[in-house]
């Protein structure tokens, strides 16, 4: 049994997996909507679900990172090898980094092409870019890699954790686990 205090806060297990469940459902959507031949209704669609979706996610994004300098995360088992450790602190951190780029990148690639983002127009809350197909292109551009990036280091991040659940068996991944406290 993992020991309480060597466990993720509920705030945190709650927006990691929201977090979660929102960029795993988004990156196929994002990857489908692109793709030549769907029905212009389902490509809409599709567009809707992804930038609202995105606004979700940005804003679980923010929060996370606050609650996150509010309350640093447990520290890992000293029984973690050093070389795993690095490498979970560097997936962390370009999983962070690449969670606020998409959003951002997302925002600026829909705003500067002159396209609604509807949450954000039902709020009241206008564009802050003036359009731009220059800027819509390279925040395209980069939003498009970012993608890529963001399934490799998600693919990576749930097979570690899939190895520490099932085959280590190290308590690791019951951390983030969301369990009844």
């Amino acid at each position: 049994m993992q020991a309480k205090q060597d466990r993720y806060k509920t705030p945190a297990r709650w927006l990691h997996w929201s977090v979660a469940l929102l960029v795993l459902a988004m990156l196929p959507v994002g990857f489908l909507m692109v793709q030549q031949g769907l029905s212009r209704p389902f490509q809409n669609a599709l567009f809707l679900f992804h930038k609202n979706t995105g606004v979700i996610v940005a804003l679980l994004v923010f929060t996370r990172l606050l609650y996150r300098w509010r309350n640093p995360p447990p520290a890992l088992p000293l029984s973690l090898p050093q070389w795993q450790r690095r490498v979970s602190n560097w997936t962390h951190g370009l999983l962070y980094g690449l969670i606020v780029l998409m959003p951002v990148s997302g925002y600026v690639r829909v705003r500067a092409g002159g396209f609604p983002i509807e949450m954000l127009d039902a709020m009241g809350i206008g564009t802050l870019l003036p359009k731009s197909e220059a800027l819509a292109n390279a925040a395209k551009s980069l939003h498009y890699a970012g993608a890529w990036a963001l399934a490799v280091l998600v693919a990576l991040h749930v097979g570690a954790a899939l190895q520490h659940a099932l085959i280590k068996r190290d308590g690791i991944f019951q951390r983030m686990w969301p369990a009844r406290d």
